[in-house]
């Protein structure tokens, strides 16, 4: 495994803002992606006053094999927890939010209803709130996609993250032609739609760009692109490091092809500073 070079060292730094917010999830019991991913920019986003919520409990049903969660047998969904984030993200004032879930392939719908509650509190409390958020797929079922849809997030993300030659080896229990169908039904709504995608893991430059033209082909308009970086020992090591000057290329790559907002860079995620 290659040494990370200087451009992707993190210097970490506590804010006032992110002891506020970190007493204040503690205190609700509410968990973040952001701490347990272990996002290399934590640091600036809670600064910021930026964090993405981790709902329905801390342990997936999948065992993706970049993802630092925990994989096992999840506790029942707690059916406060819709309020009690949104009383939080009120008491804090926060004008951005962004909400991802553990995979629950125990629930029905995978979780839908429970996505849809939380919007739908967040929206009663905050009504001015902008909310995002990472929805995993549901199983592919389209009834479920579409409760989320319904509750009316701003932006709805579904992250393909990463090219279909190697989806069996990182997400033996997801598949590449099923999400692309979900990001086409969610492209087909009003709502912005957004996907993410992660390199690093072995990719040819070719199949890059055969996953984005894939993306473009369904309709999404906003993408994502940074580099994959090993969580823990317990994930799979990163077999390359792109470049800066690599990213740049990959953005205007997207850009020839017709997509409004492009975020690419080495420490880039998901919900990096939103849509």
């Amino acid at each position: 495994m290659p040494s990370r070079p200087p451009w992707l060292k993190v210097v970490a730094k506590i804010s006032e803002n992110q002891e506020e917010l970190v007493s204040e999830f503690k205190k609700n019991n509410l968990a973040t992606v952001c701490e347990k991913s272990a996002c290399p920019n934590i640091w600036e986003c809670f600064a910021r006053r930026d964090t993405t919520f981790l709902i329905m409990g801390s342990v997936c049903t999948r065992a993706c094999r970049y993802c630092r969660i925990i994989t096992g047998n999840p506790e029942k969904p707690n059916e406060f927890e819709p309020e009690r984030l949104a009383k939080a993200v009120a008491k804090l004032d926060l004008r951005d939010v962004v909400i991802t879930s553990v995979t629950r392939d125990d629930l029905e719908d995978g979780g839908a209803s429970i996505f849809a509650e939380t919007i739908r509190a967040i929206r009663y409390h905050s009504a001015e709130t902008k909310i995002e958020v990472l929805i995993p797929d549901f199983g592919g079922k389209p009834d479920a996609i579409a409760k989320v849809v319904e509750s009316g997030p701003n932006v709805i993300v579904h992250n393909l993250e990463t090219v279909s030659r190697l989806f069996p080896k990182l997400r033996p229990q997801a598949d590449y032609t099923r999400s692309l169908a979900i990001l086409k039904q969610l492209s087909g709504t009003d709502i912005s739609v957004k996907t993410g995608l992660m390199v690093g893991f072995g990719e040819s430059r070719a199949e890059i760009r055969k996953a984005i033209e894939d993306i473009q082909v369904v309709g999404v308009k906003m993408i994502t692109i940074g580099q994959y970086l090993q969580p823990s020992k317990d994930q799979l090591p990163a077999k390359r490091y792109y470049r800066p000057e690599e990213f740049m290329g990959l953005a205007k790559y997207c850009q020839r092809l017709g997509f409004s907002r492009i975020i690419s860079g080495p420490l880039v995620r998901s919900s990096y500073r939103g849509a």
